[in-house]
């Protein structure tokens, strides 16, 4: 039973590394072309965030709500872009905006995966919680929320973590990529700054 569980273990991460090769090479075709073109730039954006809503939301569940992961990966990532542009600190141009919009896009995607899955979870392991609530006068939805909080929030503590320790015990790839590029010190730890902390709005309250 083991080994057979490996096996497909195995299958599946040659088949996911297949695909990201695949992928990596269409895609960095696409943006050699996209960054010189505005009306594309946006549209690519667009289906960045497309492509991670009905990913998060697959991973999440299978029926037909899938399409609300799109609320928290958008409230990461909106104001965060936002501010970026207003602020300066990015330019509004496809070689700086692409790779930083992806990488605010998948971190928030990261974050709905694990607080939604495991706020499932906790609601189909303790539904005795769930009844209990209404027991005492809940309503449904303040039941569930009230059950699922906390392992949602559990769920977000990795991210929380790296933001705590950046600089002490990792230089990020966003910062380290803007000084590359030539920035200043300064400059790439704004950025980075504002990379790191776009899931604090989706986190769950205690």
């Amino acid at each position: 039973m083991a080994s057979a569980a490996a096996e497909v273990l195995t299958a599946g991460a040659r088949a996911a590394g297949a695909r990201a090769a695949a992928q990596l090479a269409a895609v960095s075709a696409v943006i050699g072309w996209v960054v010189h073109h505005e009306a594309a730039l946006f549209g690519f954006v667009l289906l960045m965030y497309a492509a991670a809503v009905r990913t998060a939301g697959r991973r999440i569940t299978s029926d037909s709500t899938w399409w609300w992961a799109g609320m928290p990966i958008v409230a990461g990532v909106l104001p965060a872009v936002v501010l970026l542009l207003a602020t300066g600190l990015l330019p509004p141009r496809g070689i700086a905006l692409i790779p930083v919009t992806g990488i605010l896009i998948g971190g928030a995607l990261t974050a709905t995966v694990l607080a939604g899955r495991q706020g499932l979870a906790a609601l189909e392991q303790r539904h005795g919680e769930v009844e209990a609530g209404f027991a005492i006068g809940m309503t449904e939805r303040d039941a569930r929320i009230e059950t699922a909080r906390p392992a949602a929030s559990d769920s977000l503590v990795p991210g929380l973590d790296q933001s705590r320790t950046v600089g002490l015990v990792t230089l990020p790839g966003a910062f380290v990529g803007m000084l590359l590029g030539g920035a200043d010190a300064l400059t790439a730890g704004a950025v980075q700054l504002l990379v790191l902390t776009p899931s604090w709005p989706c986190r769950p309250s205690p």
